[in-house]
């Protein structure tokens, strides 16, 4: 997809989503020159904010055109923590988790929209997985889940990729610190749209324009606020953090060369080539 391609598109998804789901406010974080700015999409146009992103903030100045900036991934978060299993047809067949199933991913796993997955030199069988990823919004430690539900700020895209060898082949590696968490294994974006039913939205992974990957978020086996509650028994969540919350169905190697798509309804498309190391 070209880039006026790409910014009509989610110009389109962005009025869509308006008149589907009502209110939703969308953020981006996004590059004009050297300084990385907040702001929120409206259309083709972003209304840059100052102050808190998830706090008080107000315009600031006058709006830039989306194809004049480079999004980025649409927070800087502490720490970005994923679920393991969390769609039954995903499980293949397996018994289900009892409990949310979490690991963490490393922050330099995370990459931008439009900018490459850049499979390792050594590795055989890197698959995408697309997720449905929630932003935290407040400090959360040990939240009931009707307190969760005010936590979360909003949501967007993810792709965990992951390399299968390393994480289930013959001679996997202890941990998954380089199966999930490998450098640009996490892109995330392009927006964070807030006011969204989370529990409903359709989910669908593209590669190289062809759908791999539907499902609704209604089939998730810990919603968000089940998992963000769940987690935070544990770990103090704090603004900003990620949690990627599973993928649907099964998934595929990818090569070089190929586009991977993650799009959720009213949020967008995540778009990332995949190149090689």
């Amino acid at each position: 997809m070209h880039r006026r391609k790409f910014f009509t598109a989610l110009g389109g998804l962005a009025a869509a989503a308006a008149s589907a789901q009502g209110a939703v406010t969308k953020y981006v974080r996004y590059r004009r020159g050297n300084a990385a700015s907040f702001g929120i999409l409206r259309g083709d146009l972003i209304q840059p904010i100052r102050g808190d992103l998830f706090g008080a903030h107000q315009p600031a100045g006058g709006t830039v055109k989306l194809s004049d900036v480079k999004l980025l991934y649409p927070c800087e978060a502490q720490k970005v923590l994923c679920l393991a299993g969390n769609y039954k047809s995903h499980m293949g067949g397996r018994a289900l988790f009892k409990n949310p199933e979490i690991f963490l991913k490393p922050l330099t796993s995370l990459q931008h929209p439009e900018d490459p997955i850049v499979l390792p030199k050594d590795s055989t069988n890197v698959h995408y997985e697309g997720e449905l990823v929630v932003v935290i919004g407040k400090r959360a430690k040990d939240v009931s889940v009707e307190q969760a539900r005010d936590v979360i700020f909003g949501v967007t895209c993810g792709n965990d990729v992951s390399e299968r060898e390393w994480q289930n082949g013959k001679n996997k590696d202890v941990q998954w610190w380089r199966a999930k968490g490998s450098d640009t294994f996490a892109p995330c974006g392009p927006v964070i749209a807030r006011g969204l039913d989370y529990a409903n939205l359709m989910l669908r992974t593209r590669v190289n324009g062809r759908v791999v990957q539907e499902e609704n978020t209604r089939d998730l086996l810990f919603d968000c606020p089940t998992m963000v509650s769940f987690i935070s028994r544990y770990i103090t969540l704090t603004p900003g953090d990620l949690i990627f919350t599973g993928t649907p169905q099964t998934t595929q190697k990818m090569s070089p060369g190929d586009v991977v798509e993650v799009e959720i309804e009213g949020i967008g498309v995540l778009r990332n080539k995949v190149v090689a190391g």
